[in-house]
């Protein structure tokens, strides 16, 4: 039986800062729409922090079950590690997607956009067949995409419309920011595992790509939010502020391109997270003013 640290460690408490980061982009959009709803903002982060957690604890049960984590690095994996059984540990996947569930029925609900719901469902379906069922996405090089568009444009854009009921110019430059951060830590994330991914035939994007043009595929993806604050002052002149992120940047960007393998890129991991909810934090907030 695995310990409480254990499943917080499953549970990849670093990968966070991915679900965080979006609703605030989000709810400073919706603060510059002047629609902005503490409680929805609420709702919208529990959505975003239980499908973040489940689809975490999913992937190790799927990976885990293939025998993909045998020789993994980097976090715990519960199932791959032997410290908890598959059954409980997809167990504790699909309780996170029921919280997430609930968080989202009652958005839906306060908000009245009920088509909402077919949106949400999809967010579910593809945290449970990134690495789950007979022919998991994230085995055929698509993880990028659809963190692109889950942790970008749908969590992004779906905090503003069911508060303002519309989705803005600035909402959809933060979702691409957002987009594009999370592609990077999955993108960081996949780079460090190509030598185990290639053996266990998991063909991920940085698998297909190879290494040297996944580092730079890693550069542009970080480059891409800086863009959007240049695009962002036009609406507030105090977005340029949030060029401060490119201090947590440069430094995972010199392990990447610096041809750190392995172990060596767990850094890059947080410090792209951490990069991408400074953004988003610094970049909320000029919108707000």
């Amino acid at each position: 039986m695995a310990s409480v640290a254990e499943w917080v460690e499953g549970a990849r408490v670093r990968t966070l800062p991915n679900s965080v980061a979006p609703v605030v982009v989000g709810a400073g959009a919706a603060l510059a729409g002047g629609g902005f709803s503490p409680g929805r903002t609420v709702l919208a982060l529990v959505v975003a922090l239980a499908l973040q957690v489940g689809v975490n604890y999913a992937n190790d049960y799927s990976d885990g079950v293939r025998g993909t984590d045998a020789d993994r690095v980097g976090p715990l994996r519960l199932v791959g590690a032997g410290v908890a059984t598959p059954r409980a540990v997809k167990t504790a996947a699909f309780a996170c997607f029921g919280v997430g569930t609930a968080a989202g029925l009652a958005l839906v609900a306060v908000s009245g956009f009920w088509w909402l719901l077919l949106v949400g469902a999809a967010c579910v379906a593809g945290a449970w067949y990134y690495t789950g069922g007979d022919r998991p996405y994230g085995y055929s090089g698509w993880g990028e995409v659809a963190v692109f568009l889950f942790f970008g444009l749908v969590a992004v854009l779906g905090t503003e419309y069911v508060q303002v009921g519309a989705v803005s110019w600035v909402g959809l430059g933060g979702a691409v920011a957002m987009g594009a951060f999370s592609a990077a830590v999955l993108v960081a994330n996949n780079l460090r595992d190509v030598p185990t991914d290639r053996v266990a035939g998991k063909k991920t994007l940085a698998v297909r790509l190879g290494e040297e043009r996944t580092r730079v595929l890693y550069a542009a993806l970080v480059g891409v939010p800086f863009v959007v604050s240049v695009i962002l002052v036009s609406a507030s002149p105090v977005a340029v502020v949030a060029f401060v992120a490119a201090v947590l940047v440069v430094p995972a960007l010199r392990l990447v391109l610096g041809q750190e393998t392995g172990m060596r890129l767990v850094p890059v991991l947080k410090l792209t997270g951490l990069a991408m909810l400074l953004w988003a934090t610094v970049t909320a907030g000029a919108l707000a003013l």
